[in-house]
């Protein structure tokens, strides 16, 4: 029998229908979360030689020396506090100087890319190092307890933090002590982010209220600015207008492993599934088809819609959308407010998912 249904003059139309991420609700246990610590499938492949430097900006090229030379330092022997202790009967010595490097540049110069590379780059087994998100390290504290998160990444080489924000002071309480612990425990450091160590905070909360807290997380950091235009539309065409709900339709029942939902429901559902499962909301989905978009209605689903932003970019799953353009998700209020910088790294993700998604329809 065939698997798909022929249409005079347009696309076949499949026989399974699409599914709808609204209709899953993911559960990820803990011991996933760990072990999903590594670069996401977008950088698999990604290493220093891979970036191309833009010749304008000499700090992107800067910025591949010195985060090369910052693996090659992480190739020695490594104790954990705790085995030192044990050899030794006291307490490790706190390092004297900055045990990490903070790349800080606008979206799109390539911060995760190079996170990656170095991630890769450094010597020591994957189970040795660790790669993940600001908010994937949160989630991790959240699924295992401060403790215990402590103790399983104090055995590791390194760990990269990409999107590296403070968005509320529990947070900055948080993470200042954890990664204090790490570095006590000889953990090296690499963050990305589009703020430098000093400001985080700034604009989302009372920062000089955790002033000590922020001042604690830059002492971690060697600060490494990198400065640029965003790559993902460098010399590249503009993304394709919205398209009809009939179009996006037609097109999910043609691709197979496609999702369709219209964007309100997805919206109302992604406030029923923890953050920490968008990227298990995507398992095998080959393309997300969305009707009906429309500007966000509040902050709080704003920032869910970055989260899921993010784990799509990362996986390299095309979005074809009906509705408004993608530069029209956010009002004017929120790409002016103190979260401003995630809104348009989501906004430039979208927009290079929805060029990657132009094949799907029929033209």
């Amino acid at each position: 029998m065939s698997s798909s249904t022929a249409v005079p003059g347009q696309s076949p139309i499949a026989e399974t229908a699409p599914q709808s991420l609204c209709a899953l609700e993911p559960r990820v246990p803990a011991d996933r979360l760990v072990a999903e610590m590594v670069p996401p499938p977008r950088f698999d492949s990604v290493r220093f030689d891979t970036y191309v430097p833009d010749p304008n900006q000499p700090s992107q090229t800067e910025a591949v020396e010195v985060l090369g030379s910052f693996a090659a330092g992480l190739g020695g022997a490594h104790a954990t506090g705790s085995a030192r202790r044990r050899w030794f009967g006291r307490k490790p010595a706190a390092p004297t100087g900055p045990r990490g490097v903070y790349l800080d540049g606008g979206y799109g110069v390539g911060k995760t890319h190079l996170l990656a590379s170095l991630w890769h780059a450094t010597p020591a087994a994957p189970s040795l190092k660790a790669f993940g998100t600001f908010v994937e390290l949160t989630n991790l504290v959240g699924a295992l307890g401060f403790q215990q998160t402590v103790q399983t990444l104090s055995g590791h080489r390194l760990l990269c933090i990409d999107e590296f924000e403070l968005d509320d002071p529990g947070d900055t309480v948080l993470v200042s002590s954890l990664l204090s612990r790490l570095v006590e425990a000889g953990v090296a450091l690499a963050a990305t982010s589009n703020t430098l160590p000093g400001k985080l905070g700034e604009g989302r909360f009372a920062a000089a209220d955790f002033l000590r807290e922020i001042q604690g997380l830059s002492s971690h950091f060697r600060p490494l600015r990198i400065d640029g235009e965003d790559y993902r539309h460098r010399g590249l065409p503009e993304a394709p207008p919205p398209y009809s709900d009939d179009q996006v339709t037609r097109a999910a029942y043609a691709t197979a492993g496609s999702s369709l939902d219209d964007f309100p429901g997805l919206l109302g559902h992604l406030a029923k599934v923890h953050p920490s499962r968008y990227g298990a909301l995507t398992d095998g989905i080959t393309a997300v088809c969305l009707t009906e978009v429309q500007p966000v209605p509040d902050q709080s689903t704003a920032l869910r819609l970055v989260v899921l932003a993010d784990r799509l970019y990362d996986r390299e799953v095309p979005v074809l959308a009906s509705g408004v353009p993608f530069d029209r998700l956010f009002s004017d209020e929120m790409l002016n407010g103190g979260y401003r910088k995630k809104y348009f790294r989501a906004i430039s993700r979208l927009t290079a998912l929805a060029r990657d998604a132009k094949g799907l329809v029929a033209q």
